[in-house]
């Protein structure tokens, strides 16, 4: 399995620091997530039931028809290649862009002699051949975006010889004027897009693993088919619903990530150039390693890419947090 972010017990073992002692900005959660609401005793006593209101709450949301709930995107992730790639031949089938959230290339190392890795730059180029494009919208770990026009373009290309434009917008809920959501349903425009949708990033949710794959109908039912039943759990469904209707929460909620993604890229501009998206810093590092393992001697856990070298780091969530990122980069530039 793939290293992701999060591993602080692994961190703490490795560098004798107390869990409690440390500030972790390895994953990219929202630190602030939503204030999760006082759960029904029937949620933990019922099995889940999908013509609850989750569905519809999710469809207003994310302005898409029957969002199908995932046990997290990473579900669908792992799924979509047998769903779209089915009858493939042995030529290229699969494009993925590079960097970006490494679970995806993998979910595709089996089908027609593993994927294609592009670039921002090319992605023109490989859907007039591949069979299936896959990206990341803003991309993890660059903060690369996308313009709609431009995606949609790119999906006209490749519904030419019956491709698919996978869009992974797990940290998309910051920027939805990004999303292709809405173009699912659109005949032309959406017949050939799949969009995954997440509540682990902005709303903080990680641990619920609530997540939506926005699809054509015949998508969607292959995915339940080969997930199963009862996906998400009752306390993860009226959780979701209930972040998903708070609409005043989530506009505060951009404007103040916004703000914070702007003031840590500020602490982190003294240390060369930075790329940003609501969630994230990305600084592009030759000794990335090195400026990692200095960084956690000090109980501040980021994380480490080495293809491209660079470190990411998500936001702190409180003052004494600030103060303590601030302090030790201070600390690790001039250590005398």
């Amino acid at each position: 399995m793939l290293e992701h972010g999060g591993r602080l017990r692994r961190a703490a073992a490795d560098y004798g620091i107390p869990l409690a002692d440390w500030l972790d900005l390895s994953t990219g959660i929202n630190p602030q997530g939503f204030p999760v609401p006082e759960l029904p005793a029937e949620c933990w006593l019922r099995l889940p039931e999908d013509d609850d209101d989750l569905v519809a709450i999710a469809a207003a949301a994310y302005g898409c028809s029957q969002p199908l709930p995932l046990p997290g995107s990473q579900a669908a992730i792992q799924a979509l290649p047998d769903v779209l790639l089915a009858g493939a031949g042995e030529a290229v089938a699969a494009a993925v862009l590079a960097p970006s959230y490494g679970e995806h290339a993998y979910a595709y190392r089996h089908h027609g002699g593993g994927p294609q890795r592009v670039t921002a730059a090319t992605l023109e180029d490989a859907a007039r051949h591949a069979r299936v494009l896959v990206l990341c919208n803003p991309n993890n770990p660059d903060a690369t975006t996308f313009a709609p026009s431009r995606l949609l373009a790119v999906a006209v290309e490749l519904a030419r010889h019956g491709g698919w434009l996978v869009v992974d917008e797990a940290f998309g809920d910051a920027t939805p004027e990004l999303s292709l959501a809405r173009n699912v349903d659109q005949a032309g425009e959406g017949g050939n897009i799949v969009v995954l949708r997440s509540l682990g990033k902005f709303y903080g949710l990680a641990g619920a693993r609530v997540g939506f794959a926005l699809a054509p109908p015949q998508v969607r039912s292959a995915l339940a088919e080969r997930i199963g039943p009862w996906p998400v759990s009752g306390p993860a469904r009226h959780v979701a619903a209930a972040a998903l209707a708070d609409r005043a929460w989530q506009e505060a909620t951009r404007h103040r990530l916004a703000h914070d993604s702007a003031r840590l890229a500020a602490l982190l501009a003294p240390w060369g150039r930075v790329e940003r998206s609501a969630l994230f810093c990305w600084l592009p590092f030759a000794d990335a390693a090195a400026l990692h393992a200095a960084l956690a001697q000090r109980g501040v856990l980021t994380r480490l890419f080495d293809a491209p070298s660079g470190v990411r780091f998500g936001l702190p969530g409180t003052p004494a947090e600030w103060a303590r990122l601030q302090s030790v980069l201070d600390d690790v530039r001039d250590p005398c």
